[in-house]
This record gives C-alpha cells, structure tokens and sequence, in this order.
C-alpha cells in the first residue's frame, strides 16, 4: 500500500511539474510577443513619419488600423491586481480565444496573496485547461467560459464555468470522473490536494449543459 502511494505521489509531481512548464511557455510566449512589439516600434514611427512627410494620410489611416489590430492580440486582457495571476490568465484566455472559445473574465484582486504562485498557477491552469477541453466539444458558436475572481473578505473567491456537449455528470466515490484519459484525472487530485492543504473550499457542479467549479482560499 506504501509503494502504490509512492508511485502515486511521484505521478502527481510529475504531472504538476509539466503543468508547470506548460503555463510559463505560454506566459513567456505571449511577452514575446509583447517584446516583439515593442521593439518594432520605432520603425512603426519612421514609416507613419514618412507617409506624414509625402502627405498621404490615407496610408497613415490604414497602418494605425493595422497597427491597433496587431496589437490587440498581445494586449492584456485582465489585470487583476496580481502580476502573476494576470500572467496565468492571459495566457489560458489567448489559447481559449485561438481555439474559438468566448472567455468572458471579471477578475479583482486588490490584496497581495498568501498563496504561493505555484498553488495559483495549479489551480487556474487546472480549471482552465478543463474547461477549454470541454469546450471543445461544442459547435464553435456555443463555446463559453466564465472566470470570476475576487476577495469576499478575507478569502479568494475563484469561479469557473463552462458550457458542456453532454448531461449532468455522474460522481465516482464523491468525485467528478476526468474523462480525458489515463493520467489526466492527476490535475484534479493535486487541485483537490492544494485546496485542502490551504484549509479552502471546492465545489463542483454539474447540470445539464453546463459545469462549474467554485474554490474559496484563505488569505490570513
């Protein structure tokens, strides 16, 4: 019984280390981009400069549409008031939108939070990632996915909803059942695993059409 809770533990390390590594690719990928922006930038001013000196306003009109279609792609979507969780959501809403998920997000959090950031990023990705692979199961017109975060007085209040292909989902032994295959049911136990560790709160519900999953963390 020791050895299998061995082997267990060291799949969920090893899940959680490749989670990890997955969000901050994407958080580094997308300030690439910002970085790539940036340092465009002056030739941006020399070609509007040289379109203003020929007098073709026309151009200079085009280019700015251009220029702010550019940068809405790499433009920051939710600023929360924590630097890394701003960094783990952006990135999830950009891969959300890439795959013609709607992510609507309504996310404050005014305070600096006890939990670590790795706690954070497990938890976020986790909800993200299965709400995208839901989602994806859906015509690209029904695809939806609603984030709420924000302090209900000393605790971390974090919403996630999805909408869903099939009906209510049936618990195995008081859990949801991961339908993504073996292995994958490890984000949800290590997910679990933080919350309780941080003394918090998890709900799921499932209805028809629909998920969703509440948390509430301490922050004192």
């Amino acid at each position: 019984m020791k050895l299998f809770s061995k082997k267990i533990d060291k799949q969920i390390a090893s899940y959680q280390h490749e989670l990890i590594e997955t969000h901050y690719q994407e958080v580094d990928n997308m300030y690439r981009q910002i970085r790539g922006w940036r340092h465009d930038y002056r030739n941006h001013i020399q070609a509007m400069k040289a379109y203003a000196a020929a007098g073709d306003w026309d151009a200079i009109r085009q280019y700015l549409d251009l220029l702010d279609k550019d940068l809405s792609t790499v433009d920051t979507v939710v600023k929360t008031g924590n630097a890394m969780t701003d960094a783990i959501l952006n990135s999830k809403i950009s891969l959300a939108k890439s795959k013609g998920i709607q992510v609507v997000a309504d996310a404050h959090i005014p305070v600096k939070l006890k939990s670590s950031e790795i706690d954070l990023c497990c938890i976020i990705g986790n909800l993200f990632d299965n709400a995208i692979e839901a989602s994806m199961k859906l015509p690209e017109e029904q695809r939806l996915i609603r984030v709420y975060m924000d302090m209900k007085n000393t605790q971390l209040y974090i919403s996630f909803t999805n909408f869903t292909a099939g009906k209510k989902l049936m618990k195995e032994g008081g859990l949801f059942r991961s339908t993504k295959g073996k292995g994958h049911g490890f984000g949800l136990v290590r997910m679990d695993a933080i919350v309780e560790r941080l003394e918090g709160y998890i709900s799921r519900n499932s209805e028809d059409g629909a998920f969703t999953t509440e948390i509430l963390l301490p922050q004192v």
